[in-house]
């Protein structure tokens, strides 16, 4: 039986939370399992009930579904910091979502749930981002926020942070890969609580839930499963966002892709996307019209900036490291290199001019930067 699409069935609508939660928490139901076990059942409670039986026929013996206590306390845990759970036999519940294989049974928001189902499009990349890439980013979240897409991404450092932060005047989805009150990384509690008011926070892991290494791919099928479209800006072979963008072809989503320099490590993952028969894309207008929308819409200039707040590096050497990671063979314009740093001017001068005598960038023609 295929369960993963799961049109949405009056018959668990009776369902209180408490049973939901216990069936989906209890030990090896998964969401494929549940939502077996709500087909073949009818309901979560019933489903509850058979589950000793079940475990017992499968060789397991003394199988105790999961306590009504702890079901309890994360119903309190999430009012406690203001989320709202939404089930999957919710009206609220996003219709692109509940379509996906393994759609998550539950989800805990905070904010305006009805961002999950307006237009959204994912806007995601590498964590170390280069400048250009970091511009790129804002640049193509404004334009679809302008264009009337809600802008989608999983709030990590680098191209996520910069779509976040572009989007915000538009409203933008994070998706969480702990608990929607556990902000990762911790640069981002403040834009976290502007996108509470923004937007809308979104994970299926229980509220105080840290982020382990193997919720972020589960959390990546969330990201591609409620966009209409994934855009990738800069990634590299084998990483996250990789990943997301299978789960995106897997779910019958558009892919796009802004194609980089051949040498630059971080724009090798676009181009194999594209030499794979990804959409390449170069601004918001491209997407739009991918998507069959009027691009005249879109924006394409670039918004300001939002650089993360951090505290400025002691060690001359980390802020030379930071530089560094910001540029790519292409060169890229050394005043957004100095605004995405976030440090004063005449810092981040000091550090250019120092790489630049050590050989390790180059400075080109019209006042740009690139690695040596």
């Amino acid at each position: 039986m295929d369960t993963g699409h799961l049109p949405f069935d009056s018959r668990s609508v009776q369902d209180d939370d408490l049973s939901v939660l216990r069936l989906i928490r209890s030990r090896r139901v998964g969401p494929a399992t549940y939502h077996r076990l709500i087909a073949e059942h009818g309901n979560a409670r019933a489903a509850l009930a058979a589950l000793p039986e079940i475990a017992a026929a499968a060789g397991i013996a003394d199988y105790e579904a999961c306590p009504e206590g702890v079901a309890a306390a994360e119903l309190a845990a999430g009012r406690k910091v203001g989320a709202r759970l939404i089930r999957c036999d919710s009206p609220l519940y996003p219709a692109a979502l509940r379509e996906i294989d393994s759609a998550p049974p539950v989800l805990w928001v905070r904010g305006d749930p009805a961002w999950l189902s307006r237009n959204p499009v994912a806007v995601i990349g590498a964590r170390n981002a280069s400048s250009l890439g970091l511009r790129m980013a804002r640049g193509m979240a404004a334009g679809l926020g302008e264009a009337g897409h809600t802008v989608v991404a999983g709030i990590a450092r680098g191209i996520d942070t910069a779509a976040h932060n572009a989007a915000l005047p538009t409203g933008t989805v994070a998706v969480m890969a702990g608990g929607v009150d556990v902000i990762y990384p911790a640069e981002n509690v403040v834009l976290a609580a502007q996108i509470v008011e923004k937007g809308v926070l979104v994970s299926e892991q229980p509220p105080g839930t840290e982020p382990q290494a193997r919720h972020f791919p589960t959390r990546n099928r969330i990201v591609s499963g409620l966009s209409l479209a994934v855009v990738v800006i800069e990634a590299a072979h084998r990483s996250g966002t990789l990943i997301t963008a299978k789960n995106a072809l897997d779910q019958g989503r558009e892919v796009m892709a802004v194609p980089g320099h051949p040498m630059d490590a971080r724009a090798g993952g676009c181009n194999q996307l594209i030499r794979d028969g990804a959409i390449l894309v170069r601004n918001s207008a491209d997407v739009c019209t991918a998507l069959g929308r009027e691009p005249e819409l879109a924006g394409i200039a670039e918004p300001p900036a939002f650089p993360a707040s951090r505290p400025e590096p002691a060690d001359p050497a980390q802020i030379e490291a930071r530089i560094l990671s910001r540029l790519g063979p292409s060169p890229s314009d050394e005043n957004d290199v100095i605004r995405d740093l976030g440090l004063p001017a005449a810092t981040a001068s000091a550090a250019i001019l120092s790489l630049e005598l050590q050989g390790r960038l180059l400075r080109v023609p019209g006042g740009r930067l690139a690695l040596g």
